[in-house]
């Protein structure tokens, strides 16, 4: 089986009423250009759920709500999983330096940002979603 080493290219900041993400240093280069977009996909990583037993889940009650039904966590949003990439889509407040102040992110303060995507609309519509009713 394949291995991947993920280095983490900046952290989640939450401060008071601010959420921000700080870019490493040496990653800051590829904020270039990303001033235009007004929203960033930003994938994460779960680091508080990341225990052996935890990566073994692989099935939860959606929401945690034990009267949606059990489903595969491929299934759902959970944090619980076998690779712990979380992804959120973030409205860009400001940009300075290396720090992109976000309207808010899914995940704590102090959690490893692995990459940051520009979110093009359009880019891949689905004209046909089907969704469970418990969502």
């Amino acid at each position: 089986m394949a291995q991947f080493i993920i280095y983490p290219v900046g952290v989640v900041k939450k401060k008071a009423e601010d959420t921000l993400i700080e870019i490493y240093q040496e990653y800051r280069d590829a904020l270039l250009g990303l001033e235009g977009f007004s929203h960033i996909y930003v994938l994460f990583w779960f680091h508080e759920n990341d225990t052996p037993h935890k990566r073994r889940t692989l099935l939860v009650h959606p929401r945690g709500d034990e009267d949606n039904p059990l489903m595969g966590v491929f299934g759902t949003h959970s944090p619980r999983r076998p690779n712990l990439i979380g992804l959120t889509r973030c409205r860009i407040l400001m940009i300075s330096g290396g720090t992109i102040k976000i309207d808010d992110i899914d995940a704590f303060d102090g959690t490893p940002v692995i990459d940051i995507k520009c979110y093009i609309p359009g880019a891949h519509p689905v004209p046909d979603v089907n969704v469970p009713a418990w969502v």
